[in-house]
């Protein structure tokens, strides 16, 4: 005999929108605008100092383009040379520990860039990203577009946000802003900078999977061709590559120019336009090497992946001088010995390598606006000139400005940032600054 099905719920109500609307309150000691690597090891950091977070993003999803734009590789993470060692710690530690042991990593040593680049799988990333973050107890609001901030005179009070669900304020002590494009200093009415001479190209990434690895043609020999033959298959950029991941059968596609600009109706066009681009580079890779690519399908677009388009103006400036000097400021919080790489014309970009001995490092006066006590900058929204930014906006240095953030935060409290303890700061911040291995 059958059992008869359980009391099924049918009952709904009425609702509707009043004239105002509901405005969530929430609040806390420290808010991270922006949720990609910065963001998330300045929000992991605050955590851990003991102080209560809010975390939020315009994407639906942790990571930002570390995950979303599937940028597949920590660089800036190791000194240079074949066998360079590790430059930041903190979050790295755990990420590079964690994926490791999932085999969800693969070091790449020399090359180009004269130093270790670490692929890893962006699906293992997002997770890792979304359970330290879920452990930390951080408050976390995804879908939220920035539309106002409150000021008291140098103090930045809260921010308005606007969601799906209703508006949300957001109240803080002090603010990070990992946004990418200033968005936070923007919106606050703070100076910020812009290319002067024309934008700085994004990239459309793509994972394609179904490749014979055996066959993989070499990088010198792809962008030779690639540089002969763009044209031939409407690419605008004449130079780039696909990083084969060994033994997963797939790579990730590095072939492409676009502009990223900060306007709502033409960023969405220019991202329609650079899937278009990378289709076009997949049939660039099956057509010239049949036997690598001629199976292989895409499995997954990122967000259009963008480099540089608008940043603070902080107490200090990063220089192209200071980057080729290695100038090691007293307030240093971060270091790299990554490449001058400059995306500044659609066919190619500047690429300027540094020797095994070569570190440069970025000051806490590139993180803090000057007209503001309670905001710190991190990523790649911090202020250098065009050529100095394109060498620190790589994840290695990224994940040490957002820890950075946090301390300089907690130090100075309700305090201001630009009269924190410089001695108390340099400790905090000494393995990523000063630790070997």
């Amino acid at each position: 005999m059958v059992s008869p099905p359980a009391a099924i719920k049918t009952a709904t109500r009425i609702v509707r929108r009043n004239d105002a609307g509901a405005t969530k309150q929430v609040s806390a000691d420290i808010c991270v605008v922006g949720a990609g690597i910065a963001g998330v090891s300045a929000a992991l950091e605050a955590a851990r100092l003991g102080r209560t977070v809010a975390l939020v993003d315009g994407q639906l999803a942790l990571g930002g383009q570390a995950v979303n734009s599937v940028i597949g590789t920590f660089c800036g993470l190791f000194s240079n040379g074949h066998s360079g060692y590790q430059l930041t710690h903190g979050i790295a530690d755990g990420i590079l520990s964690d994926l490791g042991a999932q085999g969800a990593l693969h070091y790449r040593h020399g090359g180009p860039s004269n130093t270790i680049v670490v692929m890893y799988d962006e699906v293992a990333l997002a997770r890792w990203i979304e359970e330290a973050v879920r452990a930390a107890d951080i408050t976390v609001i995804l879908g939220a577009v920035l539309r106002g901030v409150a000021r008291d005179g140098r103090r930045i009070r809260e921010i308005e946000l606007a969601t799906r669900y209703g508006d949300v304020r957001l109240a803080a002590t002090g603010f990070v802003d990992a946004s990418g494009d200033a968005a936070l200093a923007w919106n606050a009415g703070l100076a910020c900078r812009e290319p002067a001479d024309g934008p700085i190209y994004g990239t459309q990434m793509v994972v394609i999977e179904g490749i014979d690895e055996a066959e993989q043609p070499t990088r010198e020999d792809c962008a030779a061709r690639l540089k002969q033959k763009a044209k031939d298959y409407g690419l605008t950029r004449e130079s780039g590559f696909a990083f084969v991941f060994p033994g997963k059968g797939t790579a990730l596609v590095n072939m492409t120019h676009v502009e990223t600009p900060l306007d709502a109706v033409e960023a969405t066009k220019k991202a329609l336009e650079g899937k278009d681009q990378a289709d076009r580079a997949v049939a660039f890779l099956k057509a010239e090497y049949p036997k690598a690519f001629g199976n292989a399908r895409i499995r997954t677009y990122g967000a259009l992946g963008i480099r540089q388009t608008r940043w603070i103006v902080g107490r200090q400036q990063l220089t192209v001088e200071d980057v080729r000097a290695g100038t090691h400021f007293p307030d240093a919080v971060a270091r790299t010995g990554w490449p001058i790489e400059l995306h500044d014309t659609p066919q190619g970009h500047v690429w300027e390598p540094f020797g095994d001995d070569h570190l440069h490092y970025v000051p806490i006066g590139s993180l803090t606006p000057a007209d503001c006590d309670n905001l710190v900058a991190a990523g790649r929204c911090i202020d250098g000139d065009v050529a100095a930014l394109s060498s620190v906006r790589v994840m290695g240095p990224c994940i040490a400005m957002g820890a950075a953030a946090a301390h300089a935060l907690d130090l100075a409290g309700a305090g201001s940032v630009h009269q924190i303890d410089a001695a108390a700061l340099a400790a905090r911040v000494k393995d990523n600054v000063e630790r070997r291995g």
